[in-house]
């Protein structure tokens, strides 16, 4: 989830206007407002989430106390491959989380067979990411879905149309699947180098290749 601060603020002649900020992650907003509290000219903080929900300081504590031992600040990088001659798919996708103050990736890929082309792995890569969110017990938040897909993206985010009956129903799939967890997506579409470690993860359940890790990223 990220918000938005909106505040009030006055001078010490009584002029005042209502400011508000970019969007951010909740606990930099909260350090933001309580520091900009201290100057006794601001009132009426409130956050403005990515729904158009109001918080108010009280809320957003209490939200970033409940969710530290869950996962959050979810990102999925996924991607897939199609081998026609093989009538086979690879299936590939990184998920990053934070939990505990503590960063986490996954990394996960699967071959499968039944798809019929490239865009329909696509969309099963999303799916199996999506899978691993729920057995992490992720709900109610927003997460980064982030693909080299321009197919897949812009038709979940409804700015292309969907005909191809089968990856409508991977579309529909995957909005129940969202829905069903209470996930806003945002969604980005980036260079294959840009999804690099998806990519690798798809290509090497082509080859046979089984990977699934969960690792925590130290910080330096």
């Amino acid at each position: 989830m990220k918000v938005q601060i909106q505040f009030t603020y006055r001078t010490r002649k009584g002029i005042q206007t209502t400011f508000y900020s970019e969007e951010m992650a909740p606990e930099q907003a909260l350090m933001i407002a309580e520091d900009t509290e201290k100057t006794g000219r601001s009132k009426g903080v409130i956050f403005l989430d990515q729904q158009g929900v109001t918080w108010n300081m009280k809320e957003i504590k209490k939200y970033l106390k409940e969710v530290e031992t869950e996962a959050h600040n979810i990102t999925i990088y996924f991607d897939g491959g199609y081998e026609r001659h093989m009538k086979k798919s690879g299936l590939g996708c990184v998920i990053y989380y934070e939990k505990n103050n503590k960063q986490f990736r996954i990394r996960k890929n699967a071959l499968v067979e039944g798809l019929t082309s490239n865009n329909e792995a696509e969309y099963a890569a999303l799916h199996l990411a999506l899978q691993e969110l729920e057995i992490l017990d992720v709900h109610h938040l927003t997460i980064n879905i982030i693909g080299d897909s321009q197919v897949v993206i812009k038709q979940l985010s409804e700015d292309w149309p969907t005909y191809e009956e089968e990856l409508l129903k991977w579309a529909d799939r995957i909005d129940n699947k969202l829905e069903q967890m209470g996930l806003t997506p945002v969604y980005e579409v980036v260079s294959r180098k840009e999804n690099k470690e998806a990519d690798q993860l798809a290509s090497q359940a082509l080859s046979g290749v089984e990977i699934f890790s969960t690792s925590e990223i130290l910080k330096e």
